[in-house]
């Protein structure tokens, strides 16, 4: 048995492509918000901090596609955490992708309105 999808599962047409951004850039409900709050409370108070600010700006704007890669952030350990939102290290192997990097800097930046990433 593969864990790897069919031949061309991996391919999306226009359709579908769109489909896929379109539930990316959807809001999150609040049942969603609340799982996403508890699951990214962290052991480092830094890490806390960083994300407390976070959700403090965004929750009420944040989509569905942002919630996922802020998810696959907190898969890291704390220290890993750490280095990405003190900009020691930048995201690399399956975590380098366009919407982690956006919520990475998202969390790293201080002051900015929702709309605006520096």
């Amino acid at each position: 048995m593969s864990d790897r999808p069919p031949p061309g599962a991996d391919t999306l047409d226009g359709a579908g492509a769109a489909a896929v951004s379109s539930a990316a850039s959807r809001p999150i409900t609040q049942g969603e918000l609340s799982k996403l709050k508890w699951r990214c409370r962290r052991g480092l108070l830094e890490n806390d901090l960083f994300v407390e600010r976070f959700f403090d700006r965004y929750e009420e704007t944040l989509t569905a596609g942002q919630a996922q890669a802020l998810g696959r952030l907190m898969e890291l350990g704390d220290n890993d955490l750490l280095d990405l939102l003190l900009r020691r290290r930048e995201p690399q192997g399956d975590i380098n992708t366009s919407e982690v990097r956006q919520v990475l800097e998202m969390l790293r930046t201080r002051g900015a309105s929702p709309d605006v990433v520096q």
